[in-house]
């Protein structure tokens, strides 16, 4: 005989509520204290916050005790007529080579670790979820990038100030630019490249979620930072290079011609941010669908 009443269909899953939402906060703000506290144990870690606030002042002091200077910089002439000039070839220098590798050497190893160490299978089984897990780890990673930038752009200019004098800049258009607008511009020009900072590391962090190797992850950022710097110098592809990570490394140039012209600025942000929105919406489907036996999505 056929029943009359229709057999129950599936339990849709339950809606998130308000206090899902505050356990999640929760669970992130603790991953981020946990993996900060290990980020400032890691010899990587203070060696590189140690290159970032020494390097400037060593390059300063190398520059006069040698009494040459690097003119095939950009303001690299004029770094003994204006202490301002010096952030802007450190800042030359970091976004050709640097930037790629300080911010590798941390990111590129915050989920790869884990398997290398196999603790995947321990950490998950806590009350906290991968979401937590995930979303702390990421904000550490861009809390070490944004402080490793500020730290080396403040120890830039003052390393500049200090020991080469407070002199007014001469701008790429030939025009003199008085120290106080020139300092605000070295420090927006530093700001500039935080943008393109972050999408090198959501790159580190999805190469880290997919290679589970530390040494795969941060070798193909540094290798990727590397051959942008070479495609830059190639001819004819410029409509292509606006579209890559690093596009919005050197578009603070802009800040130093007569008029200014802040264009590249804002589109090295736009094309910035896809990058990290991109790099993170792969790295999470990744990370959450992988099977990791004892654990909980």
């Amino acid at each position: 005989m056929t029943s009359l009443v229709d057999p129950p269909g599936p339990v849709p899953p339950p809606r998130p509520t308000a206090a899902d939402s505050r356990l999640r906060s929760v669970g992130v703000r603790y991953v981020l204290v946990w993996e900060l506290e290990k980020l400032l144990a890691q010899w990587r870690t203070r060696t590189a916050a140690l290159l970032c606030l020494l390097g400037p002042a060593a390059f300063v002091i190398a520059v006069k005790l040698t009494g040459t200077v690097p003119a095939d910089t950009l303001f690299g002439r004029w770094i003994n007529d204006s202490g301002i000039a010096t952030p802007l070839v450190v800042l030359g220098f970091a976004a050709a080579w640097g930037f790629p590798a300080l911010i590798a050497v941390v990111a590129g190893d915050l989920f790869s670790a884990e398997d290398h160490y196999d603790t995947w299978k321990t950490i998950l089984t806590r009350s906290q979820g991968r979401w937590s897990f995930f979303a702390g780890k990421v904000v550490a990673a861009f809390s070490y990038v944004i402080a490793i930038v500020v730290l080396l752009a403040a120890s830039s200019i003052a390393a500049g100030l200090l020991l080469l004098g407070n002199r007014p800049l001469i701008g790429l258009s030939g025009n003199v630019i008085p120290i106080g607008s020139a300092i605000g511009r070295a420090a927006l020009s530093w700001l500039s490249v935080l943008p393109s900072c972050l999408a090198f590391a959501a790159i580190a962090v999805l190469l880290s979620v997919l290679s589970r190797s530390s040494l795969t992850a941060i070798g193909s950022t540094v290798a990727l930072g590397l051959t942008l710097q070479f495609a830059g110098l190639v001819d004819g592809i410029n409509p292509v290079i606006r579209l890559l990570p690093g596009s919005g490394l050197l578009a603070w140039h802009g800040l130093f011609a007569q008029p200014a012209f802040t264009e590249p600025l804002w589109t090295g942000v736009a094309v910035a941010a896809a990058w990290v929105f991109g790099c993170l919406g792969l790295a999470w489907h990744s990370f959450s669908r992988r099977d990791i036996a004892g654990s909980s999505r």
